[in-house]
């Protein structure tokens, strides 16, 4: 039976308050405006698309770490695979004299393969993803300094357009997250594999007894991280117009980060597309204030780390109310 007490405007205020997308909106326009009244240069359509940009690779990769996550798995190769992936698309255009279109191809299967072998490693061997992810990450970095000798590899024009160039006045990295977004939100919400994706996250076991192949499952998301990571590897070789071996070096951090801001829990099966892309916007929105506001670089490290560490405080806090 329905109470026909009126529910006041404070207690509606935090029902949506309580609503994880709409509160990291909330969080992302305070300290837009925070930065826009403390720096001149904050709100300008050159600085906002810069910042866009900035984020959107990283937000690439929160998508598939996403869908890791839900799963109540972690993959922290994705920042190593992003590195690895882009060094690779470039040794085959540059050194090998490969087409750039089948050099991207490749690059995004080697991505695709690397994310299934982590796969394979948890599912197969039981390995936990923590120690398969980890292991994974120090394989590809070594791969990529062994595949250069440490030495950055240049990319031809035809290529860097992909990662250079606008749709009108929008940088084409952003149309790629923004992309992304739309086809992976569908495909965590309307789907039966997202279902399924949240029903491993929620309770393994049940999710089993009740018919769902676990095991494929989670290799089909590990799967996806390593392509979008390598995906993303690609479009900012592109954009810079070389790759380095040291690329996407501690980007595991960041993207875990934005996960979390963005409403999905460590323990598994909460989380959104939209929200995971809202909380690389906050960091990169945070780490462009500190530089217009001249922080120095060590202590924007400290301040990065301390929202991470924020960040999995709240997550852990919320599941005690």
């Amino acid at each position: 039976m329905k109470s026909d007490t009126p529910i006041s405007f404070k207690e509606r205020w935090t029902q949506m308050i309580r609503r994880k997308n709409v509160s990291v909106i909330l969080i992302l326009v305070v300290l837009s405006l925070i930065l826009t009244i403390t720096t001149d240069n904050f709100l300008t359509q050159k600085n906002i698309f810069s910042v866009m940009r900035a984020f959107s690779y990283i937000a690439v990769i929160a998508i598939g770490e996403c869908f890791v996550i839900i799963s109540a798995g972690v993959d922290l190769s994705v920042g190593s695979v992003f590195g690895f992936v882009g060094l690779c698309t470039a040794f085959m255009i540059q050194n090998l004299g490969f087409d750039p279109a089948l050099a991207i191809l490749l690059g995004i299967i080697i991505g695709t393969a690397v994310g299934s072998l982590n796969g394979l490693l948890i599912t197969a061997l039981k390995i936990p993803p923590f120690i398969a992810t980890l292991g994974m990450l120090s394989v590809t970095r070594g791969l990529a300094y062994a595949l250069t000798t440490g030495y950055p590899i240049r990319t031809p024009t035809n290529f860097n357009t992909i990662g250079q160039g606008y749709l009108w006045v929008v940088p084409l990295p952003v149309v790629y997250m923004l992309v992304a977004v739309a086809i992976f939100t569908f495909v965590l919400e309307k789907t039966v594999f997202g279902r399924r994706v949240f029903a491993i996250g929620g309770n393994e076991e049940a999710a089993a007894i009740s018919g769902v192949n676990v095991k494929r499952i989670k290799l089909l998301v590990y799967s996806l991280s390593g392509m979008l990571a390598g995906l993303s590897g690609i479009i900012t070789t592109a954009r810079l117009g070389v790759a380095q071996s040291t690329s996407g070096v501690g980007y595991e951090l960041d993207v875990i980060a934005a996960v979390i801001i963005g409403g999905a829990s460590l323990t598994g099966g909460k989380g959104t597309v939209v929200g995971a892309m809202l909380g690389a916007a906050i960091m990169g929105v945070l780490r462009n204030g500190l530089i217009l506001l001249n922080v120095s670089p060590y202590w924007q490290q400290t301040v990065i780390g301390i929202v991470i560490l924020a960040a999995i405080a709240g997550d852990q806090l919320s599941k005690r109310e």
